[in-house]
């Protein structure tokens, strides 16, 4: 998410300028904005199914990232023509639109559940750097090396962003659960979390016992409904 906010914010420092330059008025980009936005949208979709119910997350994750560096080398050869430029602008935002989709939900699946909340903080921490980072460094290269030059400076990011995640693990297609196990004795925690840990398709289970549910992490395609629903009417 870093790497996304950076290549956007870095964008976004040369597009309006070359759409000046290609004689759309400032005041009228919107007007260009607003169904390129609408169509990458129900662009994506198709991508997300298919990364979430056929299991591919790995691969449509990869494929996007690709075709976000992609989108950026196609901006800068295409500044110079309208509607060339309009297309390129049109993949960036469907993969643009894919990778914000996806991103959480990866997260949600590699973390661990006692650590949820902190993986997303660091999420949410990282998309503002990278903003940050984005807009820094797409200023220096847009002062020292031309308009043109920020494309190819994030193609770049996302070329080492590429290399960087082709090594990752194939995520599992797990989902998070939170269930009441009511009144638990602090003594039992531990128990129960062994009980639900050996339940077919849990993968992970936490006990917070001051709040009565346990959080688990589960594999939807293989979880035994009724196994869990046993343990969970008679906690202990």
């Amino acid at each position: 998410i870093f790497s996304l906010h950076l290549i956007l914010t870095a964008l976004f420092l040369a597009v309006p300028l070359i759409l000046r330059d290609l004689g759309l008025a400032p005041v009228h980009h919107s007007m260009l904005y607003l169904p390129v936005m609408l169509g990458s949208i129900a662009a994506m979709v198709p991508f997300i199914i298919l990364a979430e119910r056929r299991g591919l997350m790995k691969q449509v994750f990869l494929g996007a990232v690709a075709c976000l560096g992609v989108a950026q080398l196609a901006l800068g050869l295409f500044a110079g023509h309208f509607w060339g430029f309009v297309a390129a602008l049109a993949l960036f935002f469907t993969a643009f639109n894919l990778l914000e989709a996806t991103l959480p939900s990866l997260v949600s699946k590699v973390a661990p559940v006692e650590a949820k909340g902190t993986a997303m903080g660091v999420y949410s921490t990282s998309q503002f750097s990278g903003a940050f980072v984005g807009g820094l460094v797409g200023g220096w290269v847009h002062q020292h090396l031309g308009v043109t030059a920020v494309f190819e400076a994030g193609a770049l990011a996302a070329l080492i962003w590429l290399l960087l995640a082709s090594g990752m693990r194939k995520p599992g297609r797990y989902t998070s659960r939170l269930v009441n196990v009511g009144a638990v004795r602090a003594s039992g925690a531990n128990d129960l979390v062994d009980r639900l840990r050996r339940v077919p398709g849990v993968i992970e289970a936490v006990v917070v016992v001051d709040e009565g549910v346990a959080y688990l992490k589960v594999d939807r395609e293989c979880l035994d409904h009724v196994a869990l629903d046993e343990i969970v009417t008679r906690p202990a």
